[in-house]
C-alpha cells in the first residue's frame, strides 16, 4: 500500500491516519546545479529521502511541492524562488489541513539551507497553535554529509553526495562528464564552510561568491552502489532520531 496522500483515496488517508497520525513532508528548491545535475536535485533528494521514511515510520506521505526559497541562485537559468512569505503561507495551510484530518505529528525534511528559517517559523507558530502537535525537522543533506563523510562524500552544491541523491531518484540524470575537472577551491570551501558554522557564521546572497560557476565540488564521487542504498541508509538514520524524540515528548 502506498503512504503517499496523492495515491490514496480519501478513506485510506483516513484510515491511515487513524492507525498512525504521523505525516512526512519533503522538501527542496528548484535552482542550478551546474552543467552536470538538474534543477530539482534539492526537491530530488528530498523526496527519495522522505518516501523511504515513511515507509520506515509507517506515516503518511504528504508532497509539499518541488520549489523552495532560493534567491541565492537567482539570475540562473532554471532556478525559481518562492518569497519567504509564500513558501510560510503554503506549508501553513498544509499543516492546518493536516491536523483537521487528525495527524499530530509532522516530520519535515528538508534538503535545502535557504528553507530553514521560513520552516522553523512555521514549525514553531503551528506547535505552538496546537496542544498535542509535535513538529520535528531533519535536514536530511547534513544526516548525509555525516553519514558519507568518512568515505569521502562532500555536501558541496552539485558535488558527490548531491550526485549521488539524484542518481537514487533517476541515474539518467546525472551527466558527470559534464562537469569537466572538479575541483575545490580554498576559498569556496572556506565560504561554505563559514555560512554553515552553528556557532558564528555570515551569508552568502549570491552563489556566485563562492564560485563564479555557481556550483563546486567532485561529483564523480557517486557511484550507483552508494544511490542504491542512499534514501534506505538516510531514511534509517532520521527514523531512529525522529522515534526517540518522539518518545521523549510522549515521557514529557
Amino acid at each position: 500500500m502506498s503512504h503517499s496522500i496523492s495515491d490514496l483515496t480519501s478513506r485510506e488517508v483516513a484510515e491511515h491516519i487513524a492507525r498512525n497520525p504521523v505525516a512526512v513532508i519533503p522538501f527542496g528548491s528548484i535552482e542550478q546545479h551546474g552543467p552536470h545535475l538538474p534543477n530539482g536535485t534539492d526537491t530530488m533528494s528530498a523526496e527519495v529521502v522522505s518516501e523511504a521514511l515513511a515507509e520506515t515510520l509507517d506515516a503518511l506521505y504528504v508532497p509539499f511541492g518541488p520549489y523552495g526559497v532560493t534567491p541565492i541562485h537567482a539570475g540562473h537559468p532554471g532556478t525559481i524562488s518562492l518569497r519567504r512569505t509564500t513558501f510560510e503561507a503554503l506549508l501553513t495551510d498544509i499543516c492546518n489541513e493536516l491536523i483537521d484530518m487528525g495527524v499530530n505529528r509532522l516530520v519535515f525534511v528538508n534538503w535545502h539551507e535557504g528553507n530553514i528559517a521560513s520552516m522553523d517559523g512555521v514549525a514553531t507558530e503551528i506547535q505552538n497553535a496546537h496542544d498535542d502537535v509535535y513538529v520535528i525537522t531533519s535536514h536530511a543533506c547534513y544526516v548525509a554529509q555525516r553519514l558519507y563523510a568518512a568515505q569521502g562524500g562532500e555536501l558541496t552544491h552539485g558535488g558527490g553526495i548531491e550526485a549521488m541523491a539524484v542518481m537514487a531518484r533517476d541515474p539518467d540524470l546525472v551527466h558527470v562528464e559534464r562537469a569537466g575537472d572538479a575541483t575545490r577551491p580554498d576559498l569556496a570551501i572556506e565560504l561554505d564552510e563559514m555560512r554553515r558554522d552553528p556557532e558564528t557564521h555570515g551569508y552568502i546572497t549570491d552563489v556566485t561568491e563562492i564560485d563564479d560557476d555557481g556550483w563546486y565540488g567532485n561529483p564523480s564521487w557517486a557511484t550507483a552502489e552508494l544511490a542504491e542504498a542512499f534514501a534506505t541508509t538516510t531514511a534509517n538514520e532520521i527514523a531512529k532520531r525522529v522515534e526517540s524524540i518522539l518518545a521523549l515528548r510522549s515521557n514529557g
